[in-house]
C-alpha cells in the first residue's frame, strides 16, 4: 500500500481491501462523492489550481477541501492507477443547457477496463455526477445510488444522460480518444478564466451522501435532496453563517496555510456577486 493510498483512503472513509474488480470500484466512486465535495472556491477567490499529483494530494486530501471536475478525477484516476485498475482520460463537453451545442472539451472523466468490459466513472460533474460506474453500453438505463442514467450513441460520441421528472436530459458528449495533461491544463485554464465560465459568477458546491441524498448549494441557498426531493431550504443570511455552513454540511477544511480560507476571505467573493442573502427571501 503506498502512502497516497492510506492517505486517500482515510480520507473517504475506505478500510476494505483494495483489490482490482467492480465491488471496489462502487465502492471508491460513492465514498469519494460522498467525502469530498464538489466546489469551485478557489476558481473565486482567486487562485491557480493545479493539476499535479502532489497539488490535487496536498488540497483535496491533506487540506480536507473539494474541487471540480479537473482536479476530482484527476485524484480518483490516480487512486485507480495504484490500486491496479486500467485507466483512460477521457475529456467532454458539456451540453446540459443546449444539447445540440459544441461546446469545447472542459469535462474531465474516466473511462476503467475491467475484467473485459469498459465502465465509465466520473466523480466531478456536481449535483448530477455519477455516484457509481456505468457500464460503456448504448440504450440501457443504469441505477446508481442518486437516479438513474444511460448512454446514447452518436457516431463515435457518446451522450451521457439522467432521468428527470420522467425525461432523459442530456450532460455531456464525449469520445473514447485518450486525453492527456496538456489537454486538462488548456481546459482548466479556460473553465477558471473565461468570463462567460458560469464557474465564475457562483459559489457552487454539491455534497452526495451514502443514503441516496445530498447537499447542494448556489451562492447563499442551501438545499438538502433525499432521494430527488428537497427535504430542506435555506436562504443563509449571511456570510457568518455561509462559512459555517461550508464546514459542517460539507465537510471543508478551512485551516490549511496554504488551500484554506478565513471568513473574510469568503466575504470579499460573496460581494462581487448580485446575488446576496436577502435575494432569495
Amino acid at each position: 500500500m503506498t502512502p497516497f493510498l492510506n492517505a486517500y483512503f482515510a480520507r473517504i472513509g475506505w478500510s476494505g481491501s483494495a483489490n482490482v474488480n467492480i465491488e471496489t470500484l462502487r465502492a471508491l466512486h460513492l465514498l469519494h462523492n460522498s467525502a469530498i465535495p464538489f466546489e469551485n472556491l478557489d476558481v473565486l477567490l482567486p487562485r491557480e489550481m493545479q493539476l499535479d499529483d502532489a497539488s490535487l494530494e496536498e488540497k483535496l486530501v491533506t487540506a480536507r477541501r473539494g474541487g471540480y471536475c479537473f482536479e476530482q478525477n484527476g485524484l480518483f484516476e490516480r487512486a485507480l492507477r495504484e490500486i491496479g485498475f486500467t485507466v483512460r482520460s477521457l475529456l467532454g463537453r458539456v451540453v446540459l443547457a443546449n444539447p445540440s451545442s459544441l461546446p469545447p472539451r472542459t469535462h474531465r472523466l474516466l473511462l476503467v477496463e475491467l475484467q473485459g468490459e469498459q465502465w465509465i466513472a466520473d466523480v466531478g460533474f456536481g449535483g448530477q455526477t455519477l455516484t457509481a460506474p456505468i457500464r460503456l453500453q448504448a440504450d440501457v438505463a443504469q441505477h446508481t445510488p442518486h437516479g438513474e442514467y444511460r448512454l446514447i450513441q452518436e457516431g463515435e460520441d457518446w451522450i451521457l444522460q439522467f432521468l428527470h421528472h420522467e425525461h432523459w436530459q442530456s450532460m455531456y458528449r464525449f469520445d473514447l480518444v485518450m486525453q492527456h495533461q496538456s489537454d486538462y491544463l488548456m481546459g482548466n485554464f479556460w473553465s477558471a478564466h473565461w468570463p462567460q465560465s458560469h464557474f465564475r459568477h457562483h459559489l457552487l458546491m454539491c455534497r452526495h451522501l451514502p443514503d441516496g441524498g445530498k447537499f447542494t448549494l448556489t451562492n447563499f441557498h442551501f438545499t438538502h435532496y433525499q432521494d430527488g426531493h428537497a427535504v430542506e431550504q435555506i436562504n443563509l443570511p449571511d456570510v457568518a453563517s455561509l462559512y459555517a455552513l461550508l464546514q459542517a454540511r460539507f465537510g471543508l477544511g478551512v485551516d490549511d496555510v496554504k488551500h484554506g480560507f478565513t471568513e473574510e476571505e469568503l466575504a470579499t467573493v460573496m460581494a462581487a456577486f448580485d446575488t446576496h442573502p436577502e435575494a432569495g427571501k
